[in-house]
């Protein structure tokens, strides 16, 4: 009996892996970004076809993981929702053993992280967090689901606040690795005070002052650019679903 006991204690492989990757990147859209998610926008996001998004969404359904409201919305239910937040717990304290332990390239941690987090198991999980010693924020800003009081998550984006307004970086999309090749060159990263010197509407462009230089980007890399500090849209708690 004993030897069975520990066998059924044992970490099992881990499957449904496509339906683990449409639960977070729903959570995402929803929780980290504050856009509605809909079917088009679900399949640009995870770059599959709008049928194979139709279907699997069919699937969740049955499966009582998300529900889809009359304008066609898609929503977590409770149970989707404690799946995406475990999942987006591992792989945020993945991108931290990355970064801080490993010392792997911050701009590679979102990848690297993506191949990990299945790995992670309910018994690794504990012992990783504790020895990361608690971390609540993912090195590209993100709040870690779990232990903690949750905190309102701003939604206002350096392409929203207005000339000459100082503000603090609160995160940087991550799911873009040559994006994140340029805010590591640039310097942009959380923690890190930004300075708007110049709107160029008509070029598309902004100017910003990092660490005392000027940066310039375009608005829709700006969009992927979280900001504290500064006039703009309402945050969020991520308590809310």
């Amino acid at each position: 009996m004993a030897r069975g006991t520990i066998a059924s204690d044992m970490p099992k492989q881990v499957s449904n892996v496509a339906t683990d990757d449409y639960l977070t990147a729903i959570y995402r859209l929803f929780h980290d970004e504050g856009q509605d998610v809909i079917a088009v926008r679900l399949a640009d996001r995870l770059e599959i076809t709008p049928p194979s998004v139709a279907g699997m969404l069919k699937r969740l359904q049955r499966d009582g993981l998300v529900e889809i409201d009359g304008r066609k919305v898609i929503h977590l239910t409770p149970e989707g929702l404690l799946r995406a937040e475990r999942m987006v717990r591992r792989h945020r304290l993945a991108e931290c053993l990355l970064t801080e332990v490993l010392k792997v390239e911050w701009w590679r941690a979102y990848e690297e992280a993506h191949l990990l987090e299945h790995g992670i198991s309910d018994i690794t999980e504990p012992h990783l967090y504790e020895t990361l010693g608690r971390p609540v924020r993912s090195p590209f800003g993100y709040p870690i689901p779990g232990p903690g009081a949750a905190r309102k998550l701003s939604m206002t984006t350096l392409a929203d606040i207005p000339q000459g307004a100082e503000v603090e970086i609160d995160r940087v999309f991550e799911e873009d690795g040559q994006l994140l090749q340029f805010f590591h060159e640039e310097g942009i990263r959380p923690g890190i005070k930004v300075t708007l010197e110049a709107v160029a509407p008509y070029r598309g462009t902004i100017t910003a002052r990092v660490d005392g230089r000027s940066v310039v980007m375009g608005t829709q890399v700006a969009e992927r650019i979280w900001v504290t500090g500064g006039p703009g849209r309402q945050g969020r708690s991520m308590a809310a679903n």
